[in-house]
């Protein structure tokens, strides 16, 4: 059985053209991929959150740090008034005694989301990493269809 012949003939020389259609094909399917997923890595969108009840309670800390930003822009470091300077401070000496310790975050609504980003800026800065937004939950209110009506008995 002889499928070809082992030798080459003068008009038989090797291709030296490339392909370039699997190229094509492959540049295609990457052009595709890159036009659907460009949408997703935008970094202007807008968020309207949901409120939800459906925050659950973290695990137990051990005496966490607590910070906490009232309606007027006031400072609470574990319920004491802090002035913004001292604020540095107290978080660096707070760090350096209890390593790896969480802080609980609590600002009032009306407070402004740059100010919130402002003392997360200075936990980091005074190394404390672990921090925990504290809210609460939202209450429904009770509706007549869920209420049990009241019989009176004569």
């Amino acid at each position: 059985m002889a499928f070809g012949r082992l030798e080459r003939s003068q008009e038989s020389k090797p291709m030296s053209d490339i392909n370039v259609t699997p190229l094509v094909d492959v540049m295609l399917v990457l052009v595709v991929i890159f036009i659907l997923t460009a949408p997703l890595l935008a970094s202007a969108i807008r968020l309207d959150l949901p409120r939800t009840d459906g925050a659950q309670p973290g695990a137990a800390v051990e005496k966490p740090v607590t910070v906490a930003i009232d309606a007027a822009g006031k400072i609470y470091l574990n319920d004491d008034a802090l002035e913004p300077q001292a604020l540095g401070d107290r978080l660096r000496q707070i760090a350096s005694q209890r390593v790896d310790s969480e802080v609980q975050l609590r600002a009032d609504t009306t407070v402004p989301y740059g100010r919130v980003v402002e003392l997360m800026g200075e936990l980091n800065k005074a190394g404390l990493h672990r921090i925990a937004f504290v809210t609460e939950p939202v209450t429904k209110p009770v509706t007549k269809s869920a209420a049990k009506p009241v019989v009176e008995k004569p």
